[in-house]
């Protein structure tokens, strides 16, 4: 059975920080692109980062500069570093992996950016 189970997520004030971590289970980890999605209230999922299986990243233009995605395999973990958060980054921060048409997404981790 697949699972993808996402942690790190809270209330953090405006210029701060969190990490997120997306644990990968029932999949040969290391094959997979991983992706960091994102559902702010009222929006539609849009994708925040993306990894390959390469190590290659893409950013969203809105967290250049302030978002850092990276992987493990050993541990089959995918880190989303988030910084100089702003109230525009709130919303439901999902975990994607994905091989060819295959993709699992995990059940998503909320982050409120609020004074």
């Amino acid at each position: 059975q697949v699972q993808l189970v996402e942690s790190g997520g809270g209330l953090v004030q405006p210029g701060g920080s969190l990490r997120l971590s997306c644990g990968a289970s029932g999949i040969i980890f290391r094959v997979y692109d991983m992706g960091w999605y994102r559902q702010g209230p009222g929006k539609p999922r849009e994708l925040v980062a993306g990894i390959t299986n390469v190590g290659s990243t893409n950013y969203a233009d809105s967290v250049k500069g302030r978002f850092t995605i990276s992987r493990d395999n050993a541990q089959n973990m995918v880190y989303l570093q988030m910084n100089s958060l702003n109230p525009n980054d709130t919303a439901v921060y999902y975990c994607k992996a994905t091989r060819v048409w295959t993709n699992y997404w995990g059940q998503g981790t909320q982050v409120t950016v609020s004074s």
